[in-house]
């Protein structure tokens, strides 16, 4: 490997945002090992696998003030790998067995089979639906807290055609911002607005989100590795237009 990289070199190697790697630099998680002409952040092989690192664990839901903690303290990064990959083998294996629920609802739903109640919850983990929230409230203080009750409070009488109706508007959303994305519209472009529009009012239907909560939602989708790669998988460039969409309308619509 080359002795040191540029902060856009590491970002396209990554895959995580310029954006990102300026805010680990600045709450003090991957700070960058050299600045050079014009203030650009250059970064070693060591700063580069403690990155690896940082996004493993976030992979596996932590929160940041937790992944630096479990950074700071790990000595032989061989050691903290084979930790990593531990928790790897055991979220596949979760996975798995979301995999193997969700085909046998299907099948289930469309008469093909019985399925007893336990079985529906197969695979699922309430506790990480705790460590989502958890994230929410480290990265926007207690505000976010308060709409994680709101939003409990709004779905409690939900049935399973109301939450999937809020989920699919949700996939239309974002498939139509794909369609923007392909035929070169920008993220501030009225187009674009106009369907942040229907983003934050199907973003409504759960909590009300003001100016600066619904940039930060945008911000999130752009950030989490989780967000980013449900995004990826429809478009590479998908997360970073919502989020610079997102702060458009934000902009124009909330001030």
């Amino acid at each position: 490997m080359d002795e040191e990289w540029s902060i856009t070199r590491l970002a396209k190697a990554s895959g995580v945002t310029v954006r990102t790697l300026r805010h680990y630099d600045a709450v003090g998680l991957l700070p960058a090992d050299r600045i050079g002409a014009g203030g650009v952040r250059h970064y070693t092989p060591a700063s580069a696998l403690r990155l690896q690192r940082i996004l493993l664990l976030r992979g596996l839901g932590l929160a940041l003030s937790e992944i630096a903690a479990v950074v700071d303290e790990e000595k032989d990064a061989a050691e903290a790998l084979r930790t990593h990959l531990t928790g790897l083998l055991a979220e596949r294996r979760r996975v798995d067995r979301l995999v193997e629920t969700v085909a046998a609802t299907i099948a289930h739903l469309e008469g093909e089979r019985d399925m007893a109640l336990e079985e529906l919850f197969d695979g699922v983990d309430p506790a990480r639906q705790a460590v989502h929230e958890a994230e929410l409230v480290d990265r926007f203080g207690q505000e976010a807290r308060q709409h994680i009750e709101e939003s409990r409070r709004r779905t409690a009488g939900w049935d399973r055609a109301r939450a999937g109706g809020a989920v699919a508007e949700y996939e239309a959303v974002e498939d139509a911002a794909v369609e923007l994305i392909g035929a070169g519209v920008a993220p501030d472009d009225p187009r674009a607005v106009e369907l942040m529009d229907r983003q934050y009012r199907a973003v409504s239907a759960f909590w009300t989100p003001n100016r600066a909560s619904f940039t930060g939602l945008g911000r999130m989708y752009a950030d989490s590795s989780e967000f980013r790669a449900r995004y990826d998988a429809k478009h590479p460039r998908l997360a970073d237009f919502l989020c610079a969409a997102m702060a458009a309308y934000a902009e124009q619509r909330l001030g």
